[in-house]
């Protein structure tokens, strides 16, 4: 049997304890059906027998208390809720634990925002991790030597599991199933459970507002710019000379403060304004791309799949319903 292992953090959110514990327990009733032994030993762990959740609306009961679980093979993490800072200090007695039980080999999956209480613990310093894509930049803040994989459905990387965004933790937990179970038994699965397997990106899914969280008033200036001039054909020479600086100063700074190289950010806002076209007109592909400055279709195609993970066609196909032409 493996033992799984669903923490029960407070401020955490219901559904991202409730779904792993149905999951896991509806492949044991697969396995029997098939005429196998079920797998998972599922428990619910807390550092208390009763969490509170939503302001006290749900009680969630630990079937385990932390100091009772000598050994796991499965830790899952469960996304959080509200300020994480606020949430990871009222979480840290879970810390030690998990480093514990990671020592001792257990493996350990972050669920969505999760991340930043797995964070904490140190276990993703200089790995790769994936997490709801409205956090990213607060996740890099909070956690600078962590590599936040932008679009990423799951990380996984020594052991330790990240998910993206919300209901992308249902494709991480497809891959627990895949990797302790077989390909066929994960295929059942998610058709049981309506979900679209090996599913690898949540970009269709982003929303970019921009990285405005710095003190720099000079490069503030020019996100203003590139925002109010989508349009245009922006360059980084015409910002730079709008910011008052050298080329290469200007480039260096505009990293620094927004994550991004001029040119991606440049894209970014451009795509997301497409993005915003595509969903609520019915202004065709070539309308569209004249809108936001480009001229060249090929350019624009390659440069809005690579950001949204679709195609234009495919964008507007999957989020405007109304009759649009080619």
């Amino acid at each position: 049997m493996k033992k799984v292992s669903i923490l029960v953090p407070e401020s955490s959110v219901l559904q991202a304890i409730a779904d792993p514990q149905y999951l896991f327990s509806a492949v044991n009733q697969f396995l029997i059906t098939s005429g196998k032994e079920a797998l998972f030993d599922v428990q619910l762990v807390g550092v208390k027998k009763e969490v509170k959740l939503n302001n006290g609306l749900y009680t969630v009961n630990a079937s385990q208390l932390l100091e009772d679980v000598e050994k796991t093979d499965l830790i899952v993490i469960p996304a959080l809720f509200g300020d994480m800072k606020s949430a990871i200090a009222q979480n840290e007695k879970m810390l030690p634990w998990i480093n514990e039980q990671y020592n001792k080999g257990a493996e350990v999956a972050s669920l969505c925002v999760g991340a930043f209480l797995l964070a904490s613990t140190g276990l993703l310093n200089g790995k790769k991790c994936s997490t709801h894509w409205g956090f990213q930049n607060e996740f890099r803040e909070m956690f600078p030597d962590i590599e936040v994989v932008e679009g990423s459905i799951l990380t996984e990387e020594n052991r330790v599991y990240s998910s993206g965004g919300a209901k992308s933790y249902w494709n991480l937990l497809l891959h627990l199933v895949e990797k302790y179970t077989d390909r066929e038994t994960a295929i059942l699965t998610s058709k049981y459970f309506a979900i679209d397997i090996d599913r690898e990106s949540q970009l269709a899914f982003a929303m970019f507002e921009g990285q405005k969280k710095h003190n720099d008033d000079v490069i503030k200036k020019t996100q203003n710019f590139i925002e109010d001039n989508v349009q245009e054909k922006i360059t980084i020479e015409g910002l730079s000379e709008l910011a008052s600086l050298g080329r290469r100063s200007f480039e260096r700074r505009f990293k620094v403060a927004t994550n991004n190289s001029v040119l991606v950010y440049v894209n970014r806002v451009k795509m997301e304004f497409a993005k915003r076209s595509f969903e609520t007109s019915r202004k065709n592909i070539n309308e569209v791309m004249y809108d936001v400055g480009y001229t060249d279709t090929k350019a624009f195609r390659t440069i809005f799949k690579k950001i949204t993970g679709l195609t234009p066609i495919e964008y507007r196909n999957k989020y405007n319903k109304m009759s649009i032409p080619q």
